[in-house]
């Protein structure tokens, strides 16, 4: 017997609440919540950052791309991850489109010192795109696909590492823009999800000796700044010089922090601006300096826990493919925080990444919007969305 005809049917009104009390129960609030602190923290180191008359727009471009950011992880969140991954291709496409049209017609990038050699943007009504920060999320998207085909058991090994393969093909474009920091942060981002995910790991193998024997290539084919810079790193320690003046100036910064840092707005190697671009490259030897040891471990821990937590959502989602996804994104995430922060420590060269949602830039705080839009998808999509 059917509830209508006993008279026990709910009204609409109380079936809509439940329903939305499902809905917010589902949403992954903790992600919302740590996200939105990284934010607010970004926020505040880039005031002090650009604090004074020469730079104060930029918070002003920063707060509006972080409300588009928002926009595109509600979408992101939205539209199911399934649908997205089956275009994983044609997203990737899209962008490598993007690449060559950045490469040929793109404007160069800010601070260029190469008489224009270096195109890696893109005007779109007034705004400056990067493509590469894009590919990095069509990447993690391909990389689904890729395992979702080799899980139905429909695709060849040999065809698997020719897939692997073609995905160097958005690597070398970004390389030769040159931006070798984005284009080693896709290698990484390949290598972490296929030894994690992949079912074989020999591909990934294969993949990884093929990139080791062409180090001497790639050196060769090398600018002679990024030449400079690598060669500045290695003998900063021994005999400084003017190619090692951003990394020894950020370790001053970090070390005149102490335990309990200068105070907001007190940061001398920040205020006269003796850090280059510290608020792109080097947020964090800013919130060193103003916080000291106390603070940089606060966030370094919220880095933490943003990462522990997309693991958890990984290992509790409704099939693997949600779980490829998440752990790409917690590989693009863990290894900018890890590149910058050695960056600032000095530990490696600079290579122009940015620390996710702390770093001033709109191309790269979108992406990082988006990869954990499609974070908080995997994780409603286990509640039945």
């Amino acid at each position: 017997m059917s509830k209508k005809g006993t008279g026990l049917e709910l009204p609409r009104a109380t079936v809509g609440v439940s329903r939305w009390r499902r809905f917010r129960a589902a949403v992954d609030w903790p992600l919302i919540i740590t996200v939105a602190v990284l934010c607010s923290i970004g926020l505040l180191n880039l005031y002090s950052a650009t604090y004074g008359v020469r730079h104060h727009k930029k918070f002003d471009y920063q707060v509006q791309w972080m409300i588009v950011g928002t926009i595109l992880f509600v979408i992101a969140t939205m539209i199911d991850y399934r649908a997205l991954v089956r275009l994983a291709w044609i997203g990737l496409g899209v962008s490598v489109l993007l690449l060559l049209v950045a490469r040929l017609l793109g404007a160069p990038a800010a601070g260029d010192t190469n008489h224009g050699s270096t195109y890696r943007w893109l005007n779109i009504g007034g705004m400056g795109i990067q493509p590469s920060e894009l590919a990095k999320v069509m990447v993690i998207l391909v990389l689904a696909r890729m395992f979702q085909d080799s899980e139905s058991g429909g695709v060849p090994k040999r065809v698997l590492l020719l897939r692997l393969v073609a995905l160097a093909i958005p690597i070398g474009l970004i390389a030769i823009q040159p931006d070798l920091g984005t284009a080693t942060l896709l290698a990484l981002i390949v290598l972490t999800v296929g030894f994690l995910a992949m079912p074989s790991v020999w591909p990934m193998v294969y993949l990884t000796l093929g990139g080791l024997l062409a180090i001497p290539i790639l050196w060769e084919s090398m600018h002679e700044y990024q030449k400079n810079r690598i060669l500045g790193f290695i003998d900063c320690n021994v005999a400084p010089t003017a190619n090692c003046w951003h990394t020894q100036q950020s370790i001053y910064a970090v070390g005149s922090g102490r335990v309990l840092g200068k105070g907001f707005l007190e940061g001398t190697q920040n205020q006269f601006n003796f850090v280059p671009e510290h608020w792109t490259d080097f947020p964090y030897s800013v919130w060193a300096e103003e916080w000291g040891f106390v603070g940089s471990a606060f966030l370094l821990a919220i880095f933490g826990f943003l990462l522990v937590w997309i693991i958890n959502v990984a290992l509790s989602a409704r099939d693997r493919v949600g779980a490829v996804i998440c752990v790409g994104v917690a590989a693009m995430t863990f290894w900018h925080v890890v590149v910058n922060i050695a960056m600032v420590l000095g530990v490696a060269p600079v290579v122009g990444v940015t620390l996710p949602f702390i770093s001033y830039g709109g191309s790269s705080l979108l992406t990082f919007f988006i990869a954990m839009g499609l974070v908080a998808n995997v994780s409603l999509r286990k509640h039945g969305y």
